[in-house]
This record gives structure tokens, C-alpha cells and sequence, in this order.
């Protein structure tokens, strides 16, 4: 029985440094401090096991032949990562210093904290998007998965943005069918940083400051105004009933605006003789962001009108 206990000890230690050797890869200088601490402890107990170590001596001396082979093992495994360490840093440094235009690479955590600055930042003083999620009720559940998919790619464009828009989802209701598919695909949604309300757009704003974008507008979008609210549809509908969102408009005499596709973009010709200008809300406020950023339409134009759409830039063909 002793005999079995004993191998039974053996192979649980083995398993031991085994998973602690593991972690070591992942871990920083405080990290294999604390492991080779353990290391130390669990050594420790397998001297204890043999006999006490002799007052006065040496950490290591009262140990077996193999504990000591493990230990020097560790002694070279942390002296390479250390080596490691000191050569990425002295090589990051050069690098710096060479190329003095080059970004530093941050860590992911003080990029979320830039991020979460830069959209609270937009809350107060940057401009507004208010996406209409009214008319969802009739969508078919491929349709509701669709839209639920260009909000996450909204959101994340907007993240990604050097001057992010504020974002309000309205008539949005927590029980609907879209914000249950939101929550499914969309990793994280519940904690997106950005206002979420059962209310009409057209009753959480003065009308005055509102912009509806609707393709159908007799008025190319000029600028992008920080004191304006825009408006996107929130509509999917693979029907294609026409001027939804421009009747709707209209229905509360909102000012309403289309992107300028017909000033800066030409049809080109292609084998399915389509041309459209009918947007998802994410290509649209890809193009807006971009205006927003450069301040040039066709450069904005060209982010987010797909040459699937039948449209290329007039400087293109010239």
C-alpha cells in the first residue's frame, strides 16, 4: 500500500509542475515570481517527506536528485524568459527611436479605456445618430436577423472611429423579437455604450434639429451638422416598398436629406443592369463617419457605396 500511495504522490506532483510549467508561458515577471514560489513550496514538502532539511543548509541541498534536476530546469526556463523580455523591450526601443512616426502599441485594456473616453466625449459634444427601430413589426425573422447584424457592425465602426457619433436606437423595446436577436448575435450588446428607448425619435427631439435620411429625398446631405440629429430607418425589407421612411418623414414635417451619390458618383455599367442607392444603415454611417473625419465626400462615398450597387466616382472615369 505504501509503495502505491507514494507513486500516486509522484505522479500528482508531476502534474503539478507540469500545469505550473504551462502557466508560466502566459504569465509576466510577478506571475513566475508567485509560480516559482509555488515551485519552491511544493519542493519543500517532498524534502519534508524524506526527512527535515538540516538547520543551516542550503535551500536545495536536502533534496533528491530529481527535485534538483526539475530546479535547475525552472532556473533556465526563467532565466530565457527574462532574457526574452529584455531583448522585445531593447528591440521595441530601437524601433521607437528609428521610426519616431509609428504608434506605440497600447494594451487592450487602455484601449477600451480610449474608447469609452472618446464616446462619452460624443455624448456631449459630438454628433447624433438616432436609428428608428418603429417599423420592425412586420419584419420576417431573417429580416430582423439582418438589421440585428448591421447594428453590430454600426456599433463597431463607430467604436473604431477617431470622432464617434452618439448613438440612440429608439422605439426599441426591451421584449421585442429584434432585441432578443441582438442579444443572440450580437456579443456583449447589452452593455454597448449607447442610449436605448421605446420612444419615437420624433418625440425625444425637437423637430427642428432633425435629419431624416431617406434615399428618396429631393435634397443631397451638404454636411454633417453637430447640432442636427440624423435619422437612419431601421428597416429591412426585401420586398422593397418604396419611400417608407420619406412618407413617415413627411407625416411630421421633418426636414429630410439623401446622400450625395447623384453629385459625386455615375452609374457604370455592369451585367445586371442594376443600380441602386439604397443603403444598409452600417454602409451609410461608414460614409458618414468618414465625412465626418476627412470633410470629402467622394472619399467618404467610396468607403461605403460598394461598386455592387452600380456606382463608381466620377474621378474614376475621367
Amino acid at each position: 500500500m505504501d509503495w502505491k500511495l507514494e507513486g500516486s504522490a509522484r505522479k500528482t506532483k508531476s502534474h503539478m509542475l507540469l500545469g505550473q510549467e504551462c502557466l508560466l508561458e502566459d504569465t509576466g515577471e510577478d506571475d513566475v515570481s508567485e509560480s516559482f514560489q509555488l515551485l519552491q513550496i511544493d519542493m519543500e514538502c517532498e524534502s519534508q517527506e524524506r526527512g527535515s532539511l538540516p538547520t543551516g543548509s542550503a535551500t536545495w541541498c536536502g533534496c533528491s536528485k530529481n527535485v534538483q534536476r526539475k530546479q535547475k530546469h525552472w532556473e533556465k526556463i526563467v532565466a530565457a524568459k527574462k532574457s526574452k523580455r529584455k531583448q522585445e523591450k531593447e528591440r521595441r526601443k530601437a524601433n521607437r527611436t528609428e521610426n519616431p512616426g509609428i504608434r506605440p502599441q497600447h494594451s487592450k485594456r487602455f484601449l477600451r479605456t480610449l474608447t469609452k473616453d472618446r464616446l462619452l466625449e460624443a455624448k456631449h459634444s459630438g454628433p447624433r445618430l438616432c436609428i428608428d427601430l418603429s417599423m420592425t413589426d412586420h419584419m420576417s425573422k431573417k429580416e430582423l436577423s439582418r438589421l440585428a447584424g448591421q447594428i453590430r457592425r454600426l456599433y463597431g465602426s463607430n467604436k473604431k472611429a477617431d470622432k464617434p457619433f452618439w448613438i440612440c436606437l429608439a422605439g426599441f423595446s426591451r421584449d421585442s423579437p429584434l432585441y432578443e436577436e441582438c442579444l443572440r448575435m450580437n456579443d456583449g450588446f447589452s452593455s454597448y455604450m449607447l442610449d436605448i428607448t421605446e420612444e419615437d425619435c420624433f418625440s425625444l427631439f425637437p423637430l427642428e434639429t432633425l435629419v431624416y435620411l431617406t434615399p428618396d429625398s429631393e435634397h443631397a446631405l451638404e454636411d454633417v451638422d453637430v447640432n442636427k440629429i440624423y435619422i437612419l430607418g431601421g428597416l429591412v425589407d426585401e420586398s422593397i416598398q418604396k419611400k417608407v421612411t420619406f412618407q413617415k418623414a413627411r407625416e411630421h414635417s421633418v426636414q429630410t436629406a439623401r446622400l450625395p451619390i447623384q453629385e459625386y458618383m455615375i452609374r457604370c455599367q455592369n451585367g445586371k443592369n442594376y443600380y441602386s442607392e439604397i443603403l444598409a444603415i452600417n454602409q451609410v454611417f461608414d460614409i458618414l463617419t468618414t465625412y465626418f473625419e476627412t470633410r470629402n465626400w467622394p472619399e467618404a462615398l467610396k468607403k461605403g457605396v460598394s461598386s455592387g450597387k452600380g456606382y463608381v466616382l466620377q474621378s474614376s472615369v475621367e
